[in-house]
């Protein structure tokens, strides 16, 4: 019941991505169009469907989801065969659509069948067949564990189920946009006059959907719009880890990671590592060259989940960095695999910012679709794993904090893998890992993860007008002015906009974006103006000794406020 509810929830929320965008045209248009008589003249579209595209969709998408990586393997053929393949079958349809005379040579086939089967005023089934091929949904936690069970062959009863209940939320909103097609045809008599102009928009709408995966379209718009179900994916992730075991389905590839215990002071043997799949982009190698893990045997390798905004994986960062530095002449090969929190972390340049500010040196692989994060079933920022030159992994720590011990493997590893090297000293970062329960914890500001709202009333998505409390409660944040609150961030509308926290923490950050000036007041009397300018990222406001305290940050039209993090 578990994974019927988080597979449920999980397509319920792609079905409203915005990655869904590039379907809905067509989904929409053949709702209602119908198909063509042999004298050329358009037939209305058969009640049943929009429910049939939509069941071609679900059934095509599943199948291809679960089994298709599989068969095409054991085939021997690419594996984006099918897609183009649903792309073709899409433009064939498209040209159909248009060319009244090119359906009837389609059909000419099954002109053995009765007429009635033949002349069926297009049941739409095979549209549906045909976008499940192409249907590439934003791969949250749920479809990305689903691509790795279906891809390495680890299909079991509760995978289909969690596919078959993705795919069934996924097609709740799919369907209401092919009902509301077929609604508008029927309900509006100009459009019940013009049947054949509405096949010919869809055939056009189809065929630009095709050309546009060609040429990989609808994820360039997923770059360009913010993802404002990102936050509401990464809570379910929260869920699906306790479904799925540590984030993922357990495979054979990863079911010895078990055996290492988090933060163990001494070296354990936790199987092979997992490999580094569904990566989107590489930096920091020459020409953008992929890593492999197995060609890396020899070398030590510490591989480090991160994401630039986070403010845990700041506070590591130079450790990792320190380490790179100090062991790559001594057999270490340090791999970032930036998985991303929030969408604006899965946008290259920015991750490059990040990478340039905190002074990486190492490879990074961008894990958008969080493909490697769910082959180790990881579940936090920062992670560390550890594999000896081998290929085992030795050593697992989650979270902050942990460096010296290690550091102290590192080295054990370095020795075992050449006896005869000399090792330098040993770095000397200090360790400024808060203690657990010593801060306020992370506070974001969209309405899908508003745990520290102090203010009056709810807090949720839109626009609405906002006064500081009489009385804010600790470790809050409340709001005053105009505001619009979006999934991910909260903007000002007009003028006068600010932002009161209650906090303890030695250092407060606030991850912005936009352009223009804040201005940070606390209530000693300090004052500061920090400029913010371009892409989001963390920015300083106060760094003090450890205690509570109040601050007022007031922000103009024109910058984005994401969370604040604390040190």
């Amino acid at each position: 019941m578990d994974l019927i509810i988080i597979g449920l929830l999980g397509g319920l929320i792609t079905g409203i991505s915005p990655c869904i965008l590039p379907v809905l045209p067509v989904i929409f248009l053949t709702g209602g169009a119908g198909s063509a008589r042999f004298d050329g003249e358009a037939l209305p579209a058969r009640r049943s469907r929009p429910y049939l595209v939509i069941a071609g969709l679900v059934l095509s998408f599943s199948l291809v989801t679960l089994v298709g990586s599989l068969l095409l393997g054991l085939l021997g053929l690419p594996q984006d065969i099918i897609r183009w393949a649903g792309i073709i079958v899409l433009i064939v349809i498209g040209v159909g659509l248009l060319i009244p005379r090119f359906e009837q040579l389609l059909e000419k086939p099954f002109q053995w069948l009765p007429r009635r089967e033949v002349n069926n005023r297009g049941s739409g089934f095979g549209v549906g067949l045909a976008l499940g091929a192409v249907f590439v949904p934003c791969a949250g936690p749920v479809l990305a564990a689903i691509i790795v069970a279906g891809s390495t062959g680890q299909i079991g009863p509760g995978t289909i189920v969690l596919t078959l209940s993705f795919a069934i939320g996924v097609a709740v909103p799919l369907l209401v946009f092919a009902l509301a097609g077929r609604g508008l045809v029927e309900r509006i008599r100009a459009f019940r006059k013009r049947e054949r102009g509405l096949r010919i928009t869809a055939g056009v709408a189809m065929i630009a959907l095709a050309v546009g995966l060609v040429f990989n379209v609808p994820q360039l718009l997923q770059r360009l719009l913010p993802d404002y179900t990102a936050g509401l994916q990464q809570d379910l992730a929260e869920e699906q880890a306790d479904a799925l075991d540590l984030g993922g389905l357990v495979t054979d590839e990863n079911r010895e990671l078990d055996n290492c215990t988090n933060g163990a002071e001494e070296l354990e043997s936790c199987g092979t590592a997992p490999s580094i799949r569904g990566i989107e982009q590489w930096l920091n190698t020459p020409d953008g060259e992929e890593l492999d893990l197995a060609a890396l045997r020899g070398q030590v390798v510490l591989v480090d989940f991160w994401a630039y905004s986070c403010i845990n994986c700041q506070r590591s960062i130079p450790h990792v960095v320190a380490w790179d530095e100090t062991y790559a002449d001594a057999g270490l090969q340090v791999i970032g695999i930036h998985s991303p929190e929030y969408a604006f972390e899965k946008d290259a340049a920015n991750v490059a910012a990040g990478i340039r500010d905190f002074g990486i040196g190492y490879p990074v692989a961008l894990d958008n679709d969080l493909s490697t994060w769910t082959n180790y079933r990881n579940r936090y920022w920062p992670a560390h794993y550890l594999i000896d030159a081998e290929g085992t992994v030795r050593h697992i720590s989650f979270g902050e904090g942990n460096y010296a011990a290690t550091e102290k493997m590192i080295r054990e590893l370095l020795q075992d893998a050449d006896p005869d090297a000399t090792l330098p000293a040993a770095t000397d970062v200090a360790d400024v890992t808060p203690e657990a329960g010593a801060t306020t914890r992370e506070t974001f500001l969209g309405s899908a993860k508003d745990v520290n709202y102090g203010g009056e009333g709810a807090y949720r998505a839109g626009a609405g007008s906002f006064e500081f409390p009489t009385d804010q409660a600790d470790d809050t944040f409340a709001l005053q002015g105009e505001w619009q609150i979006e999934t991910q961030f909260a903007a000002p509308a007009g003028e006068g906009a600010a932002v009161r926290l209650d906090y303890r923490a030695s250092e407060v950050r606030m991850v912005l974006a936009g352009s223009g000036d804040i201005v940070v007041r606390t209530t000693d009397g300090d004052r500061r103006t920090i400029t913010v300018d371009g892409t989001p990222r963390s920015y300083r406001l106060v760094q003090q000794a450890a205690g509570a305290g109040v601050l007022t940050v007031e922000i103009p039209p024109g910058i984005q406020a994401y969370s604040f993090t604390f040190g």
